[in-house]
């Protein structure tokens, strides 16, 4: 992966994955860098748009076939490098994904399973010791967020215009459901899960910290520097639990707002440990 991005387009991920990694980025639909975070190496992950690519509806900051398998590349390459010298390194996953890159020829060559590979790289590097900390700076939509972000041991984003996290966007939810867009930000108010709000996907017990105060479009160094510092506390509670993704349903967040999901797991536990 040694290309040199052509990106027309600057996104919102790609300034970030700058401001915290610094230009030596490689990569063109999925950048990357190493860079210091709080004493040691992280690698800092990003997909940006392409306007080259050849599939059209991968041009935007979507994961499709080529993004997925080097997300999955990425990572990989890093715990590779890593298993010789016994360190492990944090892997920063820094999220603005429109959505998955579906179409006719994408659905032919096996999108899923490249989504996946992203998927299983994420769990890996978690399962293998590495901290994985998602920072959501844009939209975190439906499979593309599943694949980059959603495996992280921690899940942060700045409370900022732009940030959301959700199955589809509300113009799609809205035609779905026939429904206004209005009467789904109105539904969102009292059902927490359709909600578009950052603050409202807090409530779920899925996001470890809303970060305040940070212009995320043109950050200063002083909320560049927030940033990190807030990162670099999330790779410390990572390797301080042991517990995998466990914590997501242990907040008080989860217990009010999830207690449905919560006793399903408790259920299903019981009837697998009876047979």
């Amino acid at each position: 992966m040694n290309e040199t991005s052509t990106t027309r387009t600057i996104s919102r991920g790609a300034k970030w994955l700058r401001a915290l990694a610094g230009n030596q980025v490689q990569g063109i639909c999925v950048q990357y860098a190493d860079a210091p975070l709080d004493g040691e190496t992280a690698r800092f992950i990003a997909v940006v748009p392409d306007a080259d690519n050849r599939f059209p509806r991968a041009r935007d900051n979507v994961v499709g076939l080529e993004q997925g398998w080097r997300l999955a590349e990425a990572v990989r390459c890093a715990i590779a490098e890593d298993e010789a010298s016994g360190t492990r390194r944090p892997i920063i996953a820094v999220v603005d994904v429109k959505s998955q890159a579906y179409g006719f020829r994408e659905e032919m060559l096996g999108i899923h399973l490249a989504c996946a590979a992203g998927v299983d790289a994420y769990a890996s590097a978690r399962l293998a010791g590495h901290p994985v900390i998602a920072l959501i700076v844009g939209p975190a939509m439906s499979g593309a967020f599943l694949a980059h972000g959603y495996q992280a041991n921690r899940i942060v984003a700045l409370d900022a215009p732009g940030t959301m996290v959700h199955a589809m966007g509300k113009e799609a939810a809205a035609r779905v459901t026939r429904r206004s867009v209005d009467d789904l930000d109105a539904l969102g108010e009292k059902i927490v899960p359709m909600s578009y709000t950052m603050a409202s996907f807090a409530k779920l017990g899925l996001l470890d910290e809303l970060i305040h105060g940070v212009d995320a479009d043109a950050p200063s160094d002083a909320q560049i520097a927030q940033v990190r510092d807030v990162l670099a506390q999330k790779v410390r509670e990572a390797r301080a639990d042991k517990s995998g993704l466990a914590h997501r349903l242990q907040g008080e967040a989860a217990q009010r707002t999830r207690a449905a999901s919560i006793e399903v797991r408790k259920r299903l536990a019981q009837q697998w440990d009876a047979a």
